[in-house]
């Protein structure tokens, strides 16, 4: 699937992971939702959100929630350790506003950032773009 990012939506104000989330910090906040080429490769087929609760503790890189889609699942990774200060309830109602606006309305979780130098740990846009084009060339 070369050329994959042609198509795909991926703004240069945020920051990823190679699992395909992305966060947007804003101060001691870290806004998250998954990329575009994860709405895509769960063909856009999001039938359910399960996300922790308000006051949980995430760790950088370790698992926060799942996604299910009509034929996979798809683990949710935090960006950043801290604790969740906001969950965007109208995505565990409607699934669909994730694949329809995986940037704006559809985002998961805020977190109150415990360690910003962990950011340095994200990968800005263009990093990310490579980072689609060499797993999709595999």
């Amino acid at each position: 699937m070369k050329g994959a990012t042609l198509h795909m939506d991926i703004p240069d104000s945020l920051l990823y992971l190679k699992s395909h989330e992305w966060a947007r910090i804003e101060g001691d906040i870290c806004t998250v939702g998954i990329s575009d080429f994860a709405v895509e490769e769960l063909n856009k087929e999001i039938v359910n959100v399960d996300l922790p609760e308000i006051g949980a503790t995430v760790k950088q890189d370790e698992t926060f929630g799942i996604l299910d889609a009509v034929k996979a699942a798809f683990d949710l990774y935090a960006p950043m350790s801290g604790v969740i200060a906001e969950v965007n309830e109208p995505v565990l109602d409607d699934p669909v506003i994730v694949a329809k606006s995986p940037y704006i309305d559809g985002w998961l979780i805020k977190i109150k950032i415990a360690n910003p130098g962990e950011s340095a740990n994200l990968m800005n846009a263009e990093a990310y773009r490579k980072h689609i084009e060499s797993e999709s060339s595999e």
